[in-house]
């Protein structure tokens, strides 16, 4: 199942702009090696969860996968050959905001090695170019 949050406040939002650099989430803070983002981009909860099956089958439950983004943005899109206008569509799927330098999962628990390869598994998965960071420095 995919993640979505479990109330909203309102059912649908505008899509608003993004900008600026991650001020918060941006370092190693749960595990001992993390995915940061270095672009800026809407990942959706498929991409996430995506993730998150990749890492667990290689680490064959070994270790813990942190993750640190969650999608709490909906995105409503109208059917298709809709004609114009009878207002908003009905959410569709929802979006985490990521922006540049922001830590998307965590590792911990296993070897330099295995977490290099887990997250480069990750990495694949996720619609922004991704570097791996360690706890208190970059790699």
């Amino acid at each position: 199942m995919a993640m979505m949050p479990k109330r909203v406040k309102y059912r649908k939002s505008q899509r608003g702009r993004m900008k600026g650099v991650a001020a918060r989430g941006n370092y190693v803070a749960f595990g001992d090696y993390g995915l940061q983002s270095l672009e800026m981009s809407w990942v959706t909860a498929k991409n996430i969860e995506a993730g998150r099956v990749a890492a667990t089958h290689y680490l064959r439950r070994e270790g813990k996968v942190y993750i640190r983004i969650f999608p709490a943005k909906p995105v409503s899109g109208k059917p298709l050959e809709t004609r114009m206008g009878k207002g908003k569509g009905e959410p569709e799927y929802w979006v985490a905001r990521v922006r540049p330098g922001q830590v998307c999962f965590e590792i911990g628990g296993v070897s330099e090695e295995v977490a290099k390869q887990a997250l480069s598994r990750v990495a694949h998965k996720m619609p922004v170019r991704c570097r791996l960071v360690k706890r208190g420095r970059s790699v």
